[in-house]
């Protein structure tokens, strides 16, 4: 039982430190606009965020069945990926690199189960008839996500540029102040539907492997919500609704203690936004992210909200964009799960689990 309390907890701090990242990036552009104050911003993500959490559960049932095979998942397991997420995560955050905890947290989980498999390569879902598998559903999305925030941002703003060129300046700015504001909330919904579901299918994953070994037979009736079964071949993972809204709000803890590094990369030193840059990029971003959960696919929202801004920065000039900043980014993007993987490994043969 303490096990699973360690496990449940050490998700929940993945979580806080997920704010530091991604609900960041969701926000940065509102606040690098100076459309909302921080403190605004991070009450709006917050709000979104839980709404687009309670909303449907795709994704977190990718991340709890559809990546590994369930049976050689245990609590110890799913701790010892969860940490190799989150030393990525700090790494990259103290270094102010935007990357994507959603892949830390599958190249933990991936492999920490690879391990515990003795390097039975086999218990890794490529490809699965139920779920999509780990290739469909996080590799090539991996690189076609952000190729499309590029194309759409730049798209959008285009088109904006055109439809605005007799505008006056203030008008442009006032107009698409407010019109920002819609498209945070659309951005923070899309956050949550998405990236606040795959904390809950980890969370998920370790209350059903604790209920399949038996550990919660003895529980006090008022701990029965804890009880998890394993779902039937083609049947979604459930996530609780408890699940959900601790998450959501926990997340948005994290944003308010340490999004400010991550803010700054995207929000002032990629490219410098005005208010019709921002509503550009996250509408974009948003229309992505919002796609992907319906089809039950772990996108980055980090690497979505990057590339909008982008696409956006180069739809003005392309030499607006500081290149070297971009690719720094890469870089954090490209090992996030093979560094994350190794280290769930390692963890898990380390310590002999």
């Amino acid at each position: 039982m303490g096990l699973i309390l360690t496990v449940v907890l050490v998700a929940l701090v993945f979580e806080y430190i997920n704010g530091f990242h991604d609900t960041a990036n969701s926000i940065a552009t509102v606040v690098a606009t100076k459309v909302l104050t921080p403190k605004q911003a991070v009450f709006l993500a917050a709000v979104t965020n839980l709404a687009g959490a309670l909303m449907g559960a795709a994704v977190a049932s990718t991340i709890g069945k559809g990546l590994v095979d369930i049976r050689f998942v245990t609590p110890a397991t799913i701790l010892c990926g969860l940490v190799g997420g989150i030393i990525w995560n700090l790494v990259t955050w103290w270094r102010g690199l935007p990357s994507s905890s959603s892949h830390a947290l599958i190249g933990g989980l991936v492999g920490s189960t690879l391990a515990a498999a003795k390097g039975d390569w086999g218990v890794i879902k490529f490809f699965s008839d139920d779920h999509g598998g780990l290739v469909p559903k996080v590799v090539v999305p991996m690189f076609t996500s952000p190729l499309l925030g590029l194309l759409l941002g730049f798209g959008v703003m285009a088109v904006l540029y055109v439809a605005l060129r007799n505008a006056r300046p203030r008008m442009v700015s006032r107009v698409f102040g407010r019109l920002q504001l819609l498209s945070s909330c659309w951005m923070g919904f899309s956050h949550g539907l998405n990236d606040a579901q795959k904390t809950m299918g980890i969370i998920a994953l370790s209350l059903v492997a604790a209920t399949s070994a038996g550990a919660f037979e003895h529980l006090p009736g008022f701990l029965d919500f804890l009880r998890t079964p394993a779902p039937a071949a083609g049947e979604s993972l459930h996530v609780a609704a408890w699940i959900k809204v601790v998450c959501a709000l926990t997340m948005a803890a994290g944003t308010y203690a340490g999004g400010w590094r991550i803010i700054k990369t995207l929000g002032h030193k990629m490219v410098k936004l005005y208010p019709v840059h921002g509503f550009a990029a996250e509408t974009s971003a948003a229309m992505i992210i919002g796609v992907a959960s319906h089809w039950g696919i772990p996108v980055s929202t980090t690497h979505v909200i990057s590339s909008a801004i982008m696409g956006v920065g180069a739809a003005k000039n392309v030499r607006t964009v500081k290149w070297m900043v971009v690719e720094r980014m890469l870089w954090a993007w490209i090992f996030t799960i093979p560094v994350t993987a190794t280290l769930g490994y390692v963890l898990v043969r380390v310590l002999g689990l």
